[in-house]
């Protein structure tokens, strides 16, 4: 999935999400990493990442290698983030860069829920970085609750 079809798809199904402008740097069965960057959009009164917008980017980075996977094997599944806990260590003061690499457990999810038909979850875990500022330390984590179900279509 590329920046201009997440982009796409964004712009007719979760408008919010278009609007924030997240740019897809990797994704496939291993992991996934996107970025969002720090704009009038994103940014709160303190220069920093609007903690709305770092939801979004642990959404998309956690939710892209599914989707990934579900155009790769052409399955119809539906899938939604049942919880979300996060941990906000460090200001985002630049662009932030979320990784995911739970492609394992995701692809395993997604075998569970084609084999019984019934929703399957999974925890999935995303790293929030600054980069160009931080290097590696991560500036928040979080940990989401991935849930597969088989369309009946």
């Amino acid at each position: 999935m590329t920046t201009w079809q997440i982009r796409l798809w964004a712009l007719k199904n979760v408008f919010l999400l278009w609007f924030v402008g997240p740019k897809v740097l990797e994704v496939n069965e291993r992991r996934c990493e996107v970025v969002i960057p720090l704009n009038w959009k994103t940014k709160n009164h303190l220069r920093s990442m609007y903690f709305g917008a770092l939801c979004i980017g642990a959404d998309v980075a956690g939710g892209l290698i599914a989707f990934h996977l579900m155009q790769q094997q052409k399955a119809r599944v539906a899938f939604v983030f049942k919880d979300i806990q996060a941990s906000f260590l460090k200001r985002p003061e630049g662009d932030v860069h979320f990784s995911c690499e739970d492609g394992a457990a995701i692809t395993e999810l997604m075998r569970r829920t084609m084999a019984s038909g019934e929703r399957e979850e999974t925890t999935v875990h995303v790293t929030a970085r600054v980069p160009s500022k931080l290097g590696d330390e991560p500036v928040a984590t979080f940990a989401l609750t991935l849930s597969l179900k088989k369309s009946a279509k």
